[in-house]
């Protein structure tokens, strides 16, 4: 029987899959989420997300999906998550194909130009948003950035008829730094930090509350939150991945909350493991 069943719980509480449900809105996600629902309702063009690994950059952007559920007839989402290309060619053709163009293309013109041509269709004739995100946007070489800062060129007298969002780690910066005019081109700069101790708290109590844990009593005594917090420093993959491993350990030493003790044991084993 899985642990979580044996806890009453419903689901798995601390998974790392990018599962909405159990999106932690601390401050920063849920300013960040919101400014980038303003950025694309307005059509302000490009959005640049920045944070290091671990720090909710994916689970953000199936969230800011769900922002607009019902809503398919004005906006049309559509995603890369991985921009590891070897050309300029392959990128652009992945990207054709991606809108959902499919002519037979001869040269990187013939797919800007048809790309422009689905945008102006989707964006003017049919007044929709196309929303293109990219998620692990530091993969992004230069002359792919200088491909994308090409199709931002593309707009009305009042809006950009591409809304991109790019989801990056910190490294993309003086990448995009060198790239003239594409800096200033970003409506939205927001850089994502860590959770301090206290969102640490509300997220493990959230998570386990979205799971179906509703037995009153702490399953993480304060000591161990802190330990945990020592050990992730507030980023919420690393808390998900030793909440994970703490609950295993719980159900098999039978004990009634997570403490300081169990969470030491878990550190040990991570040290063997990093050592």
């Amino acid at each position: 029987m899985s642990y979580y069943k044996v806890l009453n719980l419903n689901k798995e509480p601390f998974s790392t899959s990018p599962d909405p449900e159990f999106f932690y809105r601390s401050r920063e996600h849920n300013t960040a989420l919101q400014r980038l629902e303003i950025s694309i309702r307005l059509r302000r063009g490009l959005s640049l997300i920045l944070g290091d690994v671990g720090t909710g950059k994916t689970t953000l952007s199936r969230t800011l999906f769900q922002s607009f559920a019902g809503e398919e007839d004005k906006f049309i989402f559509k995603m890369i998550l991985d921009p590891n290309y070897k050309t300029e060619y392959q990128f652009l053709t992945t990207l054709a194909k991606t809108f959902g163009v499919l002519p037979d293309f001869r040269s990187t013109i013939d797919i800007q130009e048809s790309i422009e041509k689905y945008l102006f269709q989707k964006g003017v004739e049919e007044n929709k948003t196309i929303i293109l995100l990219i998620d692990e946007g530091q993969k992004l070489s230069q002359p792919f950035l200088e491909i994308l800062r090409t199709l931002l060129n593309y707009e009305t007298n009042e809006y950009k008829l591409l809304q991109l969002v790019i989801l990056a780690q910190m490294e993309i910066l003086p990448r995009v730094k060198k790239i003239r005019n594409f800096i200033d081109r970003v409506s939205l700069k927001y850089i994502i930090n860590p959770l301090d101790i206290r969102e640490t708290k509300e997220m493990i109590d959230f998570r386990l509350k979205q799971a179906g844990y509703n037995d009153g009593r702490s399953l993480f005594t304060d000591e161990a939150i802190e330990k945990i917090y020592n050990f992730s420093q507030g980023y919420p993959r690393k808390i998900s991945l030793l909440c994970h491993n703490a609950l295993e350990k719980l159900v098999m030493y039978d004990k009634n909350a997570v403490d300081e003790d169990l969470i030491n044991v878990l550190l040990e084993e991570e040290r063997v493991w990093v050592s």
